[in-house]
């Protein structure tokens, strides 16, 4: 009880110092405010709290009152989207299988959280709208976008590893928006996990609500011990409840306590803002958001308006065609939605996240569309039209763009991709870079190599010790370059390769650098033992140029299919990145040289045939299995002068000029 007791003091000794900052309770959404004049109050009282209007909702939509929106925010792998699937269950909903609400194919195939989803549970006659949201640092935008639709907040921590990188992200996001979450220590099955360690994680995350400038009430956040996996919730610490109390009751009825209802009035005029956006084949735009206040109805004419410098400009006019709600994991439709929910429609074609819905009370082409579309829907990605139909994406990690350019690839999209380059500020004269909080957990022997790696790429120890609970492994806290991400794309029909790719969206960009593309040397470094969390932490001094951080490539300079006795002899050059049978051309990269220096090599060669041997003899050959790329690694590898060239069946890497005469000439021109 020692946790507890100290984190009642250290709420004591911080009263005054967080007394003053009551106004962080409020948000001024600027959309709503310069359409409206008022702006959204976020309140911090109970759930006794009650909604302004006592007019009754009418046409099936839900009492403000009966309602509570809340986030599930945690570090990535700390038990949200299990967590959900067992709120889901203990609400009466059919699960079809694990990871119930990660609809996209590749957060199966990953396991992470890609896009924030909302969906709606039942409990005790009330209505949660439940917002499960991305842990991993890379798309912290869907976090931002989402917490403004929400009254409360459920904070997942493992309670074996603690507050991480991300924790303090999604936390500060939360706390920003006056929001008072719940801790929610997960994992206390654990045999590691005794009740004093339980009680040093609540303290550290309760120093960490200090540390990000929580007021009086948010410091005062309840506490509750749960098993996502084993399916249940306790507001006092157990390893083993009883069978009667093996559920998630305790956690919906302190939802139900803690999380006040959405302050909204229904009497007044229909205003939602848009938080979330996807598209229907059947439908068009399906825009989602909490409806600010007012009640919306199947056939109401509305409006799309958006806040410029100049004023509200409307952006189209329309009838809502259809009115959904997704109920546990099926979307219903419905026919009205009132103040305080959560819903989605369809019906408006132009507007998107951040735009207001209203009603009328209130007054290379197609790749180009693509990326704007994103961009559209995801606020994390910002893209700008370039020179010749190029197109600059900038992005959060090499995990986020390469989500996007896989799912373009299973759009059949052909794109060929530029390396990362360096988003520089300048400060006061002063040229400043992205930094990382870099925290990598590891087994003893492999800290030297590790360390020896973050050096090249100018990190910055701030931290060392051993792993509580863990014999052997040691806890490196340090700060790197990031440096962050930006795609310049250009859409081009290269000749030399026409037959593999018939349109490319090719992108020059001239920096490689910190962070970026360390991951996959990280595992293999470790064995795959160690784990490394990142998350940006602010623009210093630029650290200076990077040392050696990878070798030269071995390049093609035959056209053909790839044979195993042209391999045999490159073996010992290198590692190779194909094998035989794929097919090459001049100019594409088929390994990684021994050396620092490019090597032009022939991969299509074959053996003279003689009246001795036979040219079969080649399937004999025994050869090392080739080191296959995945996309976030061919992005975090590719140097300056070479590309990623991905279609929808293979993903290689080539050089930037792909005639070797064209390549030693540019070699020789000086470096920008």
């Amino acid at each position: 009880m020692v946790g507890p007791l100290l984190r009642s003091l250290c709420s004591t000794a911080v009263r005054k110092t967080f007394s003053s900052s009551s106004s962080s309770n409020y948000l001024k959404s600027l959309a709503f405010s310069r359409i409206t004049g008022f702006t959204r109050p976020f309140s911090s009282t109970t759930a006794a709290a009650t909604s302004p209007s006592s007019v009754d909702a009418p046409g099936g939509a839900v009492d403000p009152n009966q309602l509570r929106n809340v986030a599930v925010i945690a570090h990535v792998d700390h038990g949200k989207t299990t967590l959900m699937d067992r709120l889901l269950r203990q609400c009466g909903a059919d699960i079809p299988h694990e990871r119930a609400l990660d609809s996209i194919s590749l957060e199966r195939e990953r396991g992470i959280t890609i896009a924030s989803k909302v969906t709606s549970i039942s409990w005790k006659g009330n209505e949660l709208n439940m917002v499960d949201t991305p842990g991993h640092a890379d798309f912290g935008g869907e976090v931002e976008r989402v917490v403004g639709m929400v009254e409360g907040a459920i904070l997942v921590v493992d309670a074996g590893e603690g507050p991480l990188a991300q924790t303090k992200f999604v936390l500060a996001k939360a706390l920003k928006y006056g929001l008072r979450p719940l801790l929610l220590l997960n994992k206390v099955d654990r045999p590691s996990v005794t009740e004093e360690r339980c009680n040093e994680v609540e303290s550290l995350v309760f120093d960490l609500f200090a540390n990000l400038g929580a007021t009086e009430e948010q410091l005062e956040f309840p506490v509750l011990y749960a098993s996502a996996k084993e399916g249940w919730a306790s507001s006092t610490y157990t390893k083993s409840p009883p069978d009667d109390a093996r559920n998630m009751s305790e956690l919906l009825d302190a939802i139900i306590r803690h999380v006040p209802p959405p302050t909204a009035r229904l009497d007044a005029p229909f205003q939602m803002l848009v938080s979330m956006m996807e598209r229907d084949n059947y439908v068009g735009r399906i825009l989602t958001g909490r409806i600010h206040s007012g009640i919306l109805q199947v056939g109401d004419k509305v409006h799309g308006l958006h806040s410029t410098d100049s004023g509200i400009v409307k952006i189209e006019e329309g009838k809502v065609v259809k009115l959904m709600k997704k109920k546990g994991t099926s979307i219903v439709s419905v026919d009205s939605a009132g103040a305080g929910d959560i819903v989605s429609m369809a019906g408006l074609t132009s507007p998107a996240i951040g735009h207001t819905i209203a009603n009328v009370e209130l007054t290379g082409r197609q790749i180009g569309d693509r990326l704007m579309a994103e961009a559209e829907r995801n606020l994390a990605i910002n893209v700008l039209p370039g020179m010749s139909d190029s197109y600059e994406v900038q992005g959060r990690g090499e995990l986020q763009l390469g989500i996007l350019i896989e799912n373009m690839r299973r759009e059949k999209f052909e794109l060929s991709v530029s390396p990362p380059k360096v988003m520089y500020k300048t400060e006061n004269g002063q040229k400043l870079e992205p930094i990382e909080e870099v925290t990598i957990e590891l087994n003893e022997e492999h800290v030297g190599l590790v360390m020896e790696a973050l050096s090249h790429r100018r990190g910055e120890i701030t931290d060392m010790g051993p792993v509580p609970g863990h014999v052997g492994r040691t806890r490196l806290c340090l700060t790197c370059p990031s440096r962050h991400l930006s795609l310049a794309l250009t859409f081009i029909m290269p000749p030399h390769y026409e037959s593999f790719c018939l349109g490319a969206l090719s992108c020059f960009v001239m920096y490689l650098t910190g962070l970026v593309g360390y991951r996959s040397v990280f595992n293999s470094d470790t064995r795959g033992t160690g784990f490394m969390h990142r998350a940006f932490l602010n623009y210093e001094k630029h650290r200076g140029p990077l040392g050696n951080v990878r070798k030269g490539v071995l390049v093609s300079m035959g056209y053909g299919t790839i044979t195993a006795h042209a391999l045999m002899s490159l073996e010992a050059r290198g590692i190779l990145f194909v094998k035989p049978g794929m097919e090459t051309y001049d100019g594409m990269i088929i390994g990684e040289h021994s050396r620092d220096t490019d090597l032009d090599v022939n991969p299509v060669r074959t053996k003279e045939l003689t009246n001795v041997r036979a040219a079969s003899k080649d399937e004999n050959v025994k050869l090392t299995p080739p080191r296959l790329m995945t996309l976030e690694e061919a992005i975090g590898y590719v140097a300056s002068d070479e590309l990623i060239e991905v279609t929808p069946s293979a993903i290689r890497l080539r050089k930037r000029y792909l005639d070797v005469n064209k390549r030693k000439a540019m070699s020789k021109r000086p470096k920008e």
